[in-house]
């Protein structure tokens, strides 16, 4: 939705492990996250061991890397919003975040105008997230009200 950048500027440090680089290298040319990865907004890591235990989850590489990487460094949070790769880091005890957090993180220190007008957007985009989640969520954390649309 063209707001990759703010993560960047939040006050955590996001970091990319390389098969998720690798994933967003075959999205098209005009991909936001496409072009914060080749742009170097983020640091690109190795990928660290994965455990049996993980690899018999059959994920994806990305969400592979991603968990694996939460499981080497357990005070980073995966930011997870496959299903299946969510309920793998529950399996684990990992802590994760979602995009909808992620989201709500950006408006919390002002990067975004409008955490609703985002999830807005991104629902747009086939983005999946029951209405009173987000609906629930936006009141809670920053007071914005969620209309369907």
């Amino acid at each position: 939705m063209g707001q990759v950048e703010f993560l960047s500027r939040l006050p955590a440090r996001v970091v990319v492990p390389q098969a998720v680089a690798e994933e967003l290298s075959q999205a098209p040319g005009s991909d936001p996250a496409r072009r914060a990865i080749e742009s170097g907004l983020f640091q690109i890591i190795p990928a660290a061991s994965q455990p049996k235990e993980l690899l018999a989850w059959d994920l994806g590489a990305g969400e592979t890397a991603v968990l694996a990487y939460a499981l080497a460094h357990p005070k980073w949070i995966a930011i997870l919003d496959d299903g299946m790769a969510r309920r793998c880091a529950l399996s684990f005890s990992l802590p994760m975040k979602g995009t909808l957090a992620v989201i709500i993180l950006a408006k919390q220190h002002g990067l975004i105008e409008s955490a609703a007008q985002v999830l807005y957007a991104l629902c747009g985009a086939d983005f999946r997230l029951e209405d009173v989640v987000i609906r629930e969520a936006l009141a809670r954390t920053v007071g914005e009200v969620w209309k369907k649309k």
